[in-house]
Parts: structure tokens; C-alpha cells; sequence
């Protein structure tokens, strides 16, 4: 049976499958991006602009299409599909508009001579990407590299073959040059087998602690640089004189967005006692208005998880919650009178550091509500957890959101909105939610030589 196929989280049908690539499909990859390197290495910046703008325009001009497929694979509502899609569309242009300014030389003040840093290509790289946001984040991680001057070798999910290959597709219609971007459905063993590859420079991956964990063991055995952007269990501060409506919807959409299956959603909810049961019944009658219903539908907002095996792990963790003593303020659940992955909304209070649900990233719809003395205690509560990606801050006080903000060992913080990513904003953690960047100006510098030219003839 085939490792990659579409198995629609809304019937539980299998509707395609693909076969894996054996190792002559491997070797094939790494020498055509290899051999790519040496040409699209060469290639001007202005070209390159003007490819990656022609991909920008072939996204949206397939947004509904490629929005559907979305859904049919891993069950994001088409709506949401639709804004993953406009983003991608963001992420080319920026790089194709800016590039030339992130590449600049840097000159160096030096007593005799001259001195500059040139930013070049490093060559072939990996990437290893998630199911949840399939165009995204390839995205992200071609897009800076595209015009950086690297090739790529790209093995997605095995849920998401379907949008593997139109990725291909839209690539090639685009212009791109053969061998400039490889797909390859790739097993895990494979994939060593590329990362220990001499031809391939880097290695960027999207994923859990667990995958993480597995790819940088051998990355680092072969001398590779890595890229790593894994879990998340961002906190979602609330503060006494905050907008508590507006703070309910933000967290509604900052946990329930994606069918809660994002790295920097708002997964844990601490609000300050002084407003903690206006909060925590204004979210919970939110949540009870919630239905789920068919990803296709333009007016859904929460179908079903990607997969029936992600909802089993999320049943299994809420479960182990409830034993452990929390305390059910929704019930939630797997809904077992529907075929499929579909998992109602459940919230949880009375959480603490004694059970390991406090501990752990919850990936669906189960929110977990906090209540904190003070926003002192709330930032304790915050920062008492293995991971480091994101957080949100709700309050009318900017002070008071700079100083929390501050506090927070965290990657990334949003002020008075759910956490969300931007093209020209830098995205990624610290602690063990990964290390280095992506997006922004930040994220065409992680895969590049960074070159001194000393001369130290007198002018």
C-alpha cells in the first residue's frame, strides 16, 4: 500500500494514492538539483523577480481549485484554504520585490583597503514539510531560496501528494527551470539518505519535536545546516482592563482557526482573575454556537482534523486530562456517528502543572482556559512550558504589553489579535519550538554564504 494518498478527512475515503520513490527517483533528485545549482546560481535577480511574481499570479488565479484540493486532502475549510492561498501569493512577491535589497553587499569600515560580505547560494537543500498549511509552507521556505540562488529537493506530507504535484505544476508553469524544484515522495529513510548527501547544504523542516528531534541527529552527523520550526503551546494573555469581547473572538480564532492544527495557535488561554469568569463565559457560549460542517462550504469555520489518527491522538490526550483531575467546561470530542476525522470543540479549565496535558501541545480543537492572580503569575504561566514560538497579549495598556511582551521567552509576540504570520514578518521560536527563521528579512539569511572580500591594497 502506498505511503502518500488522499484519504478525505471528511468521509474517511481513500480517494488517490501514490507510490513512494524508490532510490533510483532519489538519486535522480539530488542530481538535478545539483546539477540546476550551477546554472540557476547564474541567474539574474531581476529574472528571478519576474518568476516568482508569474507564480504569485498563477496562485491566484487557481485559488478556488487549489482551495478545494485543500480541503479534500487535510480538511481545511475552503474559506481558510482561500487566505493560505492569497499569502502564498504575498510571500513570492515580497521576496521577488525585495530581494535585491536583502542581498545587498555589506561594507566594512576598515583601516587600510576595503572590505565587503557578499551573500551567496549555498547549493542544493531539503525541505521537509507539514500537512496543515500545504502550500504555505513550502512556500516560505522556496521563496527566499528561489531567489537566494538555491535549489530545492521538497518531500511533503504524505496526506498532501495531490498538492505536492500541482506545486510542481504551478512551478513549471511559472517558467521555473527543470531541476530548480524537486518533488520526491520520499520514506523517512530516504530522506536520510538525502540529508547525508554531499551535494546537499542545508535542511529546513516543518514538524513535530519528534521529527525534529530525528532530522537534526543526522544533520548534524553529516555537518548539514538546519532550519527547525516544530511544536507550539502559545499563551493567550489577558488582562484586567482588556476588550473582553473582542479578546473572545481573537482567542476563538486565534485556537479554532485551521480546526486548531497550527504551531502558534492560541493554545492556552491565561486570563487575569480580575476578568477571568467574564472571559471564560463569553468563550464558552462562543464555543457552544460552533458547528462543524463541511469543509467545502464557504461558510464553514471548523471541519473536520486532517486525519482520523490525529483526532485518536487528541482524544487520547483529552481523555488522560480529565483523568488526571481537569475540569470539563465542553466536552468535546470525537464524533463517533460520523465517518471521517471529525472532532467537536472541547474546553478545558483547571489545569495544572501536576498533569501532563500542562506540559504538552494540543493539536485540534481542545483549548485549555488558565486563571492567573495577576499578569505577573500569567507570565510565570506562560513561560512554564518546554516551548517558545508565539503569544498574544490583550490590553489597552501598550506599556503594560511591551513589558509582557518583554518577558515572554517566546519567538514572536501579537498585541490585541490572534497570532498569525505575514510575508514581511520573521517567523519561528525558541526553546524547544526550534531554531532559526523563516519569512521576512530574516528569512532569506538562513541558506547563504556569507563571503569576505578583503583587499588590502591602498587606494
Amino acid at each position: 500500500m502506498s505511503e502518500y494518498k488522499v484519504t478525505n478527512p471528511a468521509t474517511g475515503k481513500v480517494e488517490a494514492s501514490y507510490p513512494t520513490a524508490n532510490e533510483q527517483d532519489i538519486q535522480q533528485a539530488i542530481t538535478k538539483a545539483d546539477d540546476a545549482y550551477k546554472e540557476w546560481r547564474n541567474i539574474s535577480l531581476s529574472e528571478r523577480s519576474a518568476l516568482l511574481h508569474k507564480i504569485a499570479d498563477i496562485y491566484i488565479e487557481r485559488q478556488d481549485e487549489l482551495a478545494n484540493m485543500i480541503a479534500v486532502e487535510m480538511g481545511k475549510p475552503v474559506a481558510q484554504g482561500k487566505g493560505e492561498l492569497a499569502l502564498v501569493a504575498e510571500i513570492y512577491r515580497y521576496y521577488a520585490d525585495n530581494a535585491e535589497q536583502l542581498l545587498a553587499h555589506n561594507q566594512i569600515n576598515v583601516a587600510e583597503g576595503s572590505a565587503f560580505v557578499e551573500k551567496l547560494p549555498v547549493g542544493a537543500l531539503l525541505g521537509i514539510m507539514p500537512w496543515n498549511y500545504p502550500h504555505y509552507q513550502v512556500a516560505r521556505f522556496a521563496a527566499p531560496n528561489f531567489m537566494a540562488g538555491n535549489t530545492i529537493i521538497l518531500k511533503h506530507a504524505p496526506q498532501c501528494p495531490k498538492t505536492a504535484e500541482v506545486i510542481v505544476e504551478i512551478l513549471k508553469d511559472a517558467g521555473l527551470p527543470d531541476g530548480v524544484y524537486n518533488n520526491v515522495f520520499a520514506t523517512n529513510d530516504q530522506a536520510a539518505t538525502i540529508i547525508e548527501d554531499s551535494r546537499i547544504q542545508g535542511i529546513s523542516l516543518t514538524g513535530s519535536e519528534r521529527a525534529g528531534q530525528a532530522v537534526a541527529k543526522i544533520a548534524g552527523g553529516a555537518l548539514k545546516k538546519v532550519v527547525l520550526e516544530l511544536g507550539g503551546s502559545d499563551a493567550f494573555i489577558v488582562a484586567a482592563d482588556a476588550d473582553i469581547e473582542q479578546a473572545v473572538a481573537d482567542a476563538i480564532t486565534g485556537r479554532f482557526g485551521n480546526t486548531g492544527q497550527a504551531c502558534n495557535a492560541a493554545k492556552r488561554l491565561i486570563v487575569v482573575e480580575a476578568v477571568y469568569d467574564k472571559f471564560v463565559q463569553g468563550f464558552a457560549d462562543a464555543v457552544r454556537e460552533m458547528t462543524l460542517s463541511d469543509p467545502l462550504d464557504q461558510t464553514t469555520f471548523i471541519g473536520p482534523m486532517s486525519s482520523k489518527s490525529a483526532a485518536v491522538n487528541l482524544q487520547k490526550q483529552l481523555d488522560e486530562a480529565i483523568k488526571a483531575g481537569a475540569t470539563v467546561l465542553i466536552e468535546g470530542g470525537i464524533v463517533k456517528d460520523k465517518p471521517g476525522a471529525w472532532f467537536a470543540p472541547a474546553v478545558l479549565t483547571n489545569v495544572d502543572n501536576s498533569m501532563a496535558v500542562y506540559s504538552e501541545e494540543l493539536f485540534g480543537p481542545v483549548a485549555v482556559i488558565y486563571k492567573a492572580r495577576d499578569i505577573a503569575d500569567a507570565i510565570k504561566i506562560a513561560n512554564d512550558v518546554p516551548f517558545g514560538l508565539g503569544a498574544s497579549i490583550q490590553t489597552k495598556d501598550s506599556e503594560l504589553a511591551a513589558e509582557i511582551a518583554d518577558q515572554l521567552e517566546v519567538g514572536m509576540v501579537t498585541i490585541n489579535a490572534p497570532s498569525g504570520t505575514e510575508a514581511n514578518t520573521p517567523f519561528g521560536g525558541v526553546k524547544r519550538s526550534g531554531f532559526g527563521r523563516e519569512l521576512g528579512t530574516l528569512g532569506i539569511t538562513e541558506f547563504l554564504n556569507y563571503k569576505l572580500i578583503r583587499n588590502k591594497t591602498s587606494a
